[in-house]
């Protein structure tokens, strides 16, 4: 990796090597093929190699890409920091070529129309709870009811899973529940949607890994004008 063209093509080397490793650190949250953010993550590496090689900062191509912003730069910062893994001792090196590139690739990616902030800018009312959810100790899981999918989440809920807060962002819950204890979970959200008062249960939840974590939960349901969401609150027992 003498120059910026001969790190391009390293980069076009280890590709498959990088992504071993983003998948090893995200686990279920890694980008699925066919997805609108694994499309994201390959216009990046386009954009990174060919400004590379060029040695000027090209235009991130973005056109007819609609994906949630939170999750895509998660998965993007998750490559950028499993190629500086892959290159080990010149790691710093891949650092300091790659962090602009991603910078400028988000800041596209943030100003157009194709990154979708699904809920809109947060009102007042809304940051002080999610400010509050922040701080608590318990993992916080805002799941869509009709889809399954997470809508949010907070950080101790990303260090009980192991992966980083906004990658959670449209995976489904599935992903984090053991396969033995998934049957218990829906029963659970299925009650809460059709009764509404909030269900109290002790289940487990699966990091990346897939180990089991055992947990006291609540589930809350939660209306707002578009959709349904299940709030749960999970505290390791």
């Amino acid at each position: 990796m003498a120059g910026t063209s001969e790190f391009a093509a390293w980069l076009i080397k280890r590709r498959l090597e990088i992504e071993r490793v983003m998948e090893a650190h995200l686990g279920p949250a890694a980008p699925k093929p066919g997805a609108a953010e694994t499309e994201a993550l390959r216009r990046f590496r386009s954009y990174a190699t060919s400004s590379l090689r060029r040695g000027v900062t090209d235009e991130a191509a973005l056109d007819g890409l609609r994906v949630n912003e939170r999750r895509a730069t998660a998965l993007l910062a998750a490559w950028c920091e499993a190629a500086g893994e892959v290159a080990g001792p010149h790691a710093q090196r891949v650092d300091d070529a790659l962090q602009p590139l991603f910078v400028s690739f988000r800041d596209a990616l943030r100003t157009s129309n194709t990154g979708r902030r699904k809920q809109g800018p947060p009102r007042a009312g809304r940051r002080g709870v999610m400010a509050a959810i922040d701080r608590i100790c318990d993992a916080f899981l805002a799941v869509d009811a009709d889809s399954g999918r997470i809508v949010d989440a907070n950080p101790a809920a990303a260090a009980l899973l192991g992966v980083a807060r906004d990658a959670l962002i449209d995976v489904e819950a599935n992903c984090f529940i053991p396969i033995s204890d998934r049957s218990g979970w829906w029963t659970q959200f299925d009650a809460v949607t059709e009764g509404t008062e909030p269900r109290r249960f002790r289940a487990s939840l699966a990091d990346k890994a897939g180990s089991p974590i055992p947990v006291d939960c609540t589930i809350t349901l939660h209306a707002t004008r578009t959709r349904t969401l299940a709030l749960v609150v999970a505290r390791p027992s």
